[in-house]
């Protein structure tokens, strides 16, 4: 271990730290909001129990404005946003807003996407016993699609920790933010190879757990 590296340990425990507050957020967003949007989003769909085209086509043109968003300027964009919500627009809750923003209508297409791989038979089937709406989307698209969900919130899990860093260089805090003070500006190629390897190992860790939950789920 380098000296530069144990010079920033204090900060390398506090910077990780940073970065599951900001994943965490954003993902619990993600599921709170994002979850609910993509489960709405395939009712109204074309050939669904709560088909509405026009609403359909409102909803699917405001997610996908949002996703069209580079993340770095969406960040920046929501400037005033963050300042309303967290009281500034620096520090990890700050980067949380943009992130959570970002990550709802991500997720949502996700579901979507996700849920519209359950059979349509065993939509049908629930109907025909006159199961209610509420009791389709819990008992049979949650239930059925819950495999494709955890390997979807998997996906998103893995791509948000790269806009966490990325949340770091505009002053997010995080693990970005302690790769670009002293990898980059002071040119500790130790740290900033650290950062990277960090960051690698959060990626496999996420992916694993997400892959084996998904596989216990999944009972085909």
């Amino acid at each position: 271990m380098t000296q530069n590296i144990i010079n920033i340990l204090p900060e390398l425990w506090t910077a990780i730290g940073q970065t599951l507050l900001m994943l965490g957020v954003g993902m619990a967003a993600a599921i709170i909001f994002g979850g609910p949007l993509g489960i709405l989003l395939f009712l109204l769909g074309p050939g669904q129990s709560l088909e509405n085209r026009p609403v359909h086509a409102a909803l699917g043109w405001v997610v996908n404005t949002v996703r069209s968003f580079p993340f770095i300027i969406l960040l920046v964009a929501l400037v005033p946003i963050t300042r309303a919500i967290a009281g500034t627009s620096i520090g990890p809750l700050a980067a949380a807003v943009p992130l959570s923003v970002a990550a709802i209508p991500y997720f949502a297409r996700l579901v979507e996407q996700t849920v519209r791989e359950v059979s349509r038979g065993v939509i049908e089937a629930a109907h025909a016993m006159g199961a209610s709406e509420l009791q389709i989307v819990w008992r049979v698209l949650l239930l059925e699609a819950r495999s494709g969900l955890i390997l979807a919130l998997t996906v998103q899990a893995v791509s948000f920790l790269s806009y966490s860093a990325v949340a770091g260089v505009v002053g997010g805090g995080g693990i970005g933010d302690l790769a670009i003070r002293y990898g980059y500006y002071r040119f500790e190629t130790d740290v900033m190879i650290l950062t990277v390897v960090l960051l690698i190992a959060m990626v496999q860790v996420i992916q694993i757990v997400g892959n084996r939950l998904a596989h216990r789920l999944d009972k085909r």
